[in-house]
């Protein structure tokens, strides 16, 4: 398991947005802008059931994810690692992170029947440029 520094991890603990790459069955990648959040040991993102990126992790669980910073592009971070996916805590995930990007105390595009998943990474391999 790869580390990240306390300045990387902040860019995660950041409002930045994310660009998480999964692997389509056809080998090609996918990718998509997330919000992201760090955990102290893991990568973590959430997202719904029967979306594109849950079915290609639980297919092939490798993912890579990059971060920008907001303020200066020239500043970033790169993940590469191994996802799980769960139910659990998703909710209350998907709310912690409206709070973080949002001015809403809960997740405002809920949709009826939808289930939440948070998705945690654990760092195989980090790159970074303009950080420490």
């Amino acid at each position: 398991m790869a580390g990240l520094t306390d300045e990387q991890a902040r860019l995660l603990q950041e409002p930045n947005f994310a660009t998480v790459a999964t692997v389509n069955p056809d080998g090609s990648p996918q990718l998509s802008i997330v919000w992201i959040d760090w955990d102290g040991e893991r990568v973590l993102f959430n997202t719904a059931v029967g979306r594109m990126k849950p079915r290609n992790l639980e297919r092939d669980p490798r993912v890579s994810v990059l971060v920008l910073d907001r303020e200066d592009g020239y500043r970033w971070v790169a993940v590469r690692g191994t996802a799980e996916l769960t139910t659990e805590g998703a909710e209350e995930h998907i709310d912690k992170l409206a709070r973080k990007y949002t001015e809403h105390e809960e997740y405002p595009w809920r949709v009826e029947g939808e289930q939440r998943l948070t998705v945690r990474i654990t760092p195989d391999h980090v790159t970074a440029y303009g950080l420490d």
